[in-house]
């Protein structure tokens, strides 16, 4: 398969190959959810998703850096030798590792703003110090560099029916909703690392802090505060989840069904931390297999749906190569 989407996005450069193939690996590998979505895109746009997709799961990983082996300072190192990477590749170009060759080669096809991955990359940045944020307007502004940034990204590589400044609160809400789900399913997980992503206003309208958390991580036990806590965080983010949808509409109808499944399997994520009480400091929520498939079989109906209907000329004019982008 990876064969004929890079042949259908026209990418034939035998290094760029490489190196959008290693996007898609690691896409393979650490985003179940997402790269099952992918699935569904047409061929032609699932290179570039993988791109963007894997230049932010490479940063990610620098800064998590899950087998504790690297010191923080070691770590801002390799983020800003990955910064300066990239930003020699937008510039004219390349980079020394793949996922950079293969996302500045995808911010030119599609005029990606330059901006966005500075932003990206300051949040990631701030996971190397940052280990709680007082408030949840704190965490929104962290959240705009790790996961809005993200849905405006893509944008371009979707394509809009209408103006595209229309569906970009959208799609920024749509990542915003997607990491405040990762943030709610990984609570002890991201304890282990030191940080909590629940906003400490959140926690404390509930009696809960950071203390109480790591007791409950700890000792395996339950404390109704927690559960308070943790049901008003799914509120919290299911509101977002309703501010991104109407943005789902606006998109290229061939893309919407890619969209609709993930937005249908990240809010399922939420239905399993419910169905199990909200132990997710004791247990990861996982959305089932046979859900997951049948949601992907009803993408793929409604796949086959968008093409019926697609008018042949509409595909976005951003496919076109644009050169690379620019700051």
């Amino acid at each position: 398969m990876t064969r004929r989407e890079l042949d259908a996005a026209g990418i034939t450069d035998p290094g760029l190959r490489s190196a959008y193939s290693r996007c898609r690996q690691l896409n393979a590998r650490h985003g179940r959810t997402y790269f099952l979505a992918t699935r569904l895109l047409p061929l032609e746009r699932r290179s570039a998703v993988h791109a963007l997709y894997g230049f932010a799961r490479w940063a990610d990983d620098i800064v998590d850096d899950l087998d504790r082996r690297l010191t923080p300072d070691e770590r801002d190192l390799l983020l800003k030798r990955l910064e300066g990477d990239l930003a020699h590749g937008l510039r004219g170009g390349g980079g020394a590792e793949p996922v950079v060759r293969a996302v500045a080669d995808t911010a030119g096809r599609y005029g990606i703003e330059v901006d966005l991955f500075a932003d990206f990359l300051a949040s990631m940045r701030a996971d190397l110090t940052v280990t709680d944020y007082p408030t949840y307007a704190d965490l929104r502004a962290y959240m705009h560099g790790s996961a809005a940034v993200i849905g405006l990204q893509m944008l371009p590589v979707l394509g809009t029916v209408g103006p595209r400044e229309e569906a970009a609160p959208h799609a920024a809400a749509l990542g915003v909703a997607f990491q405040l789900t990762n943030f709610l399913r990984d609570v002890g997980e991201d304890l282990d690392r030191g940080r909590v992503y629940l906003p400490a206003d959140l926690l404390a309208a509930h009696g809960v802090d950071r203390p109480l958390l790591e007791w409950s991580r700890r000792s395996g036990r339950r404390d109704p505060r927690i559960r308070a806590a943790l049901v008003a965080a799914e509120a919290l983010t299911r509101d977002v989840y309703r501010d991104a949808e109407p943005g789902i509409a606006m998109l290229d109808p061939r893309v919407r069904p890619c969209i609709r499944t993930a937005f249908t399997l990240y809010g399922g994520i939420l239905d399993a931390i419910a169905r199990h009480d909200y132990t997710v400091l004791h247990r990861r929520a996982v959305v089932s297999r046979g859900r997951r498939a049948a949601t992907a079989a009803a993408g793929v109906l409604n796949v086959a749906g968008a093409r019926w209907r697609a008018v042949p000329a509409a595909r976005p004019a951003t496919l076109e190569r644009k050169g690379p982008a620019r700051g």
